[in-house]
């Protein structure tokens, strides 16, 4: 008499389940880019674009290495801008990079930053007609449980100020 083969099968244990979501949790977080802003080159006319969207432009202050800036780009403005269209960008505090500002003066992001009177960083920025500023900056990392709530109420304050 001819035996049937057992099923081959995956029988788990729920420590088991646990620690292979965990795996696979990790492995796709691993291979995830990370969100980047694109760099401000000219605020005239990158202000210009947000305008015509209806938007402000938005531009997250930010310092290379900044474990605070890093959680605001890649969970916050990065998505806002691939999801939504929000006109984002960055500006690098201590880079020598060039850039032009509202009247189409060249400086650099440095200089940028000093005259906005950045002192921590990542600082937040919503910019609407002639490049003045409508709304209140959104300073420092803040609790990451109430970070979006806050840029939350900014867009919709810089936004209410565009009307």
């Amino acid at each position: 008499m001819r035996t049937q083969p057992e099923p081959v099968g995956f029988c788990l244990s729920r420590r088991e389940l646990l620690l292979a979501g965990t795996a696979l949790c990790a492995g796709s977080m691993a291979q995830a880019t990370p969100a980047t802003l694109p760099l401000a080159v000219s605020l005239q006319d990158e202000l210009a674009r947000a305008l015509k969207k209806g938007q402000p432009l938005v531009v997250m202050v930010s310092l290379e290495g900044c474990p605070f800036c890093k959680v605001a780009r890649e969970n916050y403005l990065g998505p806002l801008q691939e999801q939504q269209g929000l006109p984002v960008v960055q500006v690098d505090m201590r880079s020598q990079r060039l850039l032009k500002n509202f009247r189409g003066v060249s400086s650099s992001h440095d200089e940028m930053s000093r005259q906005w009177r950045i002192r921590v960083a990542p600082t937040v920025l919503f910019f609407g007609r002639d490049g003045v500023e409508v709304a209140e900056r959104l300073v420092g990392g803040y609790l990451p449980d109430f970070y979006g709530a806050y840029l939350d109420e900014r867009l919709q304050q810089a936004r209410a100020m565009l009307r």
